[in-house]
C-alpha cells in the first residue's frame, strides 16, 4: 500500500502545513504503508488553458512536471493533500495542480482510493480548505477519511493538530484495508456518477477518450 502525501505550500522545509503532511505519513507509515512525499511547490506546473485534449486524449499537452505528479497520484491507494489558508482557500499551486485535473473529474479516476486534508492557518480557515480538498477528492470519485489542522493563533494548536495529522494517517491506512464505505458520501459519489456520464456520453464523439474510459469501466 503506497500512501502518498503533497504539500502546497511554498515554504518548503519551514512549512506548517509540511509537518502536518509529514506527520499523517508517519502514522501511516506506522501502520504498514509505503509513503511518499511531494512538495509541489518545488515543481513547475503550468497554469490549465482549458484546451480540452485531455478529455480526448488522456494526456494534457503541457509538458512539465504535472505528469510526475499526476502518475503518482494514480499509482497510490491513499493520498494526503496539504495547504495552508491563502485568502480563505488553498495556494495557488495547489489550486493549479488541482485544475491540471478535469480528466480526473470526469472520469472519476480516483474512485476506490481514499484521501485525507491537512491544513494551517495564521488565525481561522483552516477547517475551510481541509473541507474544500476533501470535497475535491470525492468529486474525483475518492473517499474522504478526515482531517487536521491548526490554527497558530491558538497555544497548543499546533501539536495538538500533530497529533491529530498523526492519528489519521494510521486512519487513512485502516479504511484502506477496510475498504471503509461512507454512507453520506456514497450517495455524492452517485450523484457526480450520474451528472459526468450524462456529460460524457453527449459529448461522445469529441471527448472519445472519456467516453472510452467511462464504456470500459461499463459505466454507460
Amino acid at each position: 500500500m503506497e500512501i502518498l502525501g503533497i504539500n502546497g505550500s511554498p515554504r518548503g522545509a519551514n512549512s506548517m502545513t509540511m509537518k502536518l503532511v509529514e506527520a499523517v505519513l508517519e502514522g501511516a507509515k506506522e501502520a504498514g504503508a509505503e509513503t511518499k512525499l511531494i512538495d509541489l511547490c518545488s515543481l513547475k506546473i503550468d497554469y490549465c488553458d482549458a484546451c480540452g485534449v485531455c478529455y480526448k486524449k488522456g494526456k494534457c499537452v503541457h509538458e512539465d512536471d504535472f505528469g510526475q505528479v499526476y502518475d503518482e497520484i494514480m499509482a497510490s491507494e491513499g493520498l494526503v493533500l496539504g495547504s495552508p489558508v491563502y485568502f480563505g482557500l488553498v495556494t495557488a499551486q495547489m489550486k493549479t495542480l488541482i485544475d491540471r485535473m478535469s480528466d480526473a473529474i470526469h472520469c472519476q479516476l480516483l474512485f476506490g482510493k481514499y484521501a485525507c486534508a491537512v491544513s494551517t492557518a495564521g488565525s481561522q480557515g483552516h477547517q475551510e480548505v481541509e473541507d474544500y480538498i476533501n470535497r475535491i477528492m470525492v468529486a474525483m470519485g475518492a473517499n474522504a477519511a478526515g482531517s487536521a489542522g491548526a490554527d497558530m493563533a491558538v497555544p497548543n494548536g499546533m501539536a495538538e493538530a500533530m497529533e491529530k495529522a498523526f492519528k489519521l494517517g494510521q486512519t487513512l491506512v485502516a479504511d484502506i484495508k477496510n475498504k471503509a464505505v461512507y454512507v453520506e458520501q456514497e450517495e455524492v459519489h452517485k450523484m457526480i456518477k450520474e451528472q459526468f456520464g450524462k456529460i460524457v456520453d453527449a459529448n461522445k464523439d469529441e471527448w472519445t477518450h472519456e467516453y472510452e474510459h467511462w464504456t470500459k469501466m461499463g459505466w454507460l
